[in-house]
C-alpha cells in the first residue's frame, strides 16, 4: 500500500501552496509549521532544487484523540502535506496515516487514521 496520496496540479507553486492551505483549513486542519525544504537544502549544502514545501498539518480533535489512545504517537505527528515543483510540473501528496500509524499496531489507532485519511485525501482533491 503506497504511504502517499498524490496528485499532480494545474496551479503554479505559489498558487498550489496557497490552495493547499485554504483546502486544509476547509477540512478542520491547522498547519502549524511550515518547512521550505528547498531553501533550507540550498542555504545548507548549495543544493539546487525545485521548490518543496512540507505543511505539518493537525486535526485538533483527532491529535487529541490519539494521543489518549498512544501518548508517544505525538512522533508520528503531524500529517505531513508536501507541495512541491518537479522541472515545470506542481504536485501536492500527502501522508497516508493508515500506513504511518499501522506501525503500531493498535485498532484504536487505525480507526483514527482511517478518518483523517479520508479527509487529508479530501484536502488533496480540492487542490
Amino acid at each position: 500500500m503506497p504511504y502517499f496520496y498524490k496528485k499532480q496540479l494545474t496551479l503554479p507553486f505559489d498558487e498550489a501552496l496557497q490552495k493547499t492551505k485554504e483546502a486544509l483549513d476547509a477540512q478542520d486542519f491547522g498547519v502549524l509549521m511550515e518547512l521550505d525544504i528547498s531553501g533550507a537544502l540550498n542555504k545548507k549544502i548549495n543544493a539546487v532544487m525545485g521548490k518543496y514545501v512540507i505543511l505539518g498539518a493537525c486535526s485538533p480533535k483527532h491529535a487529541y484523540e490519539a494521543i489518549k489512545a498512544e501518548i508517544d504517537i505525538g512522533l508520528l505527528l503531524p500529517c505531513n502535506i508536501a507541495v512541491y515543483q518537479d522541472g515545470n510540473k506542481v504536485f501536492a501528496s500527502a501522508i497516508m496515516p493508515s500506513v504511518a500509524m499501522s506501525i503500531v499496531e493498535s485498532p484504536e489507532l487505525i480507526n483514527i487514521a482511517i478518518e483523517i485519511e479520508g479527509k487529508l485525501k479530501s484536502v488533496i482533491d480540492l487542490i
